[in-house]
């Protein structure tokens, strides 16, 4: 689970009560988006929950900063031989192909993915989203096609796109469902996604969120159910949990399903506040102990699965 940050933002939809639960109306789905993005614009994921971001907002230094924070944070677990995120997106094949990313956030994945892709598109629920990523690639200098759009209702004709890449974005959204049918519809025929959602895993959801946040901090009886205590600790106003064969199942309908493996941030291994303790802990441990239980040991947060259209 990741932190919020500005808590008081939140808007949690209350009828959102289970890991993996969709919208029962169209009234509910948008009351579900609605406070997904309001969450999104006021709390955008910049890394600065703990220490703020003291450049200039949109700077060359600014977009520095928050790459130092996210890639930092990645490697320990996934660490890369020439290129962050280069043993999951194919950037050598991208030269030929039309990329499309779902989620666009500050643009570090923007910024490698336009680099090497032979046309890039990026969309995004959130106008600040879409304000930074457009503001980043014109400092880059890069050519990228960055709209504000609903990935559930895609505006793109059938087949536009070889490779869609979305990381952390499509369990925040009201129905992750819709978005796997319209990524099928753009995806050309033999097209590719590498998608990365929550893991509700043995670990993370049921003894970090179940047992210490739910029953030892009283989270359970506060909130009234396991899903509720722990939705009320991770980001987004809504974030669905899928274990890594219900994830398989609900992919399968759309995708040829090639990869799926877990993973996770360091701070997974270790569910204790923030602070000095907790940092000098972190740098104590090697990175390939932490990669080995929050990987092999299936400890860590996310779920990555590589997906091919039928």
């Amino acid at each position: 689970m990741t932190p919020t940050g500005n808590d008081h933002t939140r808007s949690v939809p209350r009828t959102f009560d289970s890991p993996e639960k969709i919208p029962s109306s169209k009234d509910e789905a948008q009351e579900w988006q609605h406070a997904n993005r309001s969450f999104w614009e006021s709390t955008p994921m910049r890394y600065d929950w703990k220490e703020d971001v003291e450049h200039t907002e949109g700077s060359k230094e600014f977009f520095e900063e928050i790459d130092r924070r996210f890639y930092g944070n990645v490697r320990p677990f996934m660490p890369w031989t020439r290129i962050p995120f280069d043993n999951l997106i194919p950037f050598e094949d991208l030269k030929h192909k039309s990329v499309l990313e779902i989620g666009v956030g500050m643009g570090s994945h923007a910024s490698l993915l336009a680099a090497h892709a032979l046309s890039y598109t990026g969309i995004d629920l959130t106008d600040y989203a879409v304000k930074m990523t457009t503001a980043r690639m014109k400092l880059l200098e890069r050519d990228a096609d960055i709209r504000r759009m609903d990935a559930e209702a895609m505006e793109f004709p059938d087949s536009t796109f070889d490779f869609i890449w979305s990381w952390g974005v499509i369990h925040h959204s009201s129905n992750t469902r819709r978005i796997l049918q319209e990524m099928h519809r753009v995806l050309k025929s033999g097209g590719q996604a590498v998608i990365m959602v929550y893991n509700r895993g043995w670990w993370n959801y049921y003894i970090c969120g179940g047992l210490i946040n739910g029953l030892l901090r009283g989270g359970i009886f506060k909130f009234g159910s396991l899903a509720k205590a722990i939705q009320a600790n991770t980001d987004g106003a809504l974030a669905r949990y899928y274990s890594a064969q219900s994830w398989t199942i609900l992919a399968s309908e759309y995708f040829d399903v090639n990869h799926v493996v877990v993973a996770g941030p360091k701070t997974d291994v270790f569910p204790i506040p923030g602070g000095r303790f907790k940092k000098a802990l972190m740098r104590l441990i090697p990175d390939w102990a932490t990669r080995f239980l929050t990987n092999q040991c299936r400890m860590g947060g996310f779920l990555i699965s590589k997906l091919v259209k039928h």
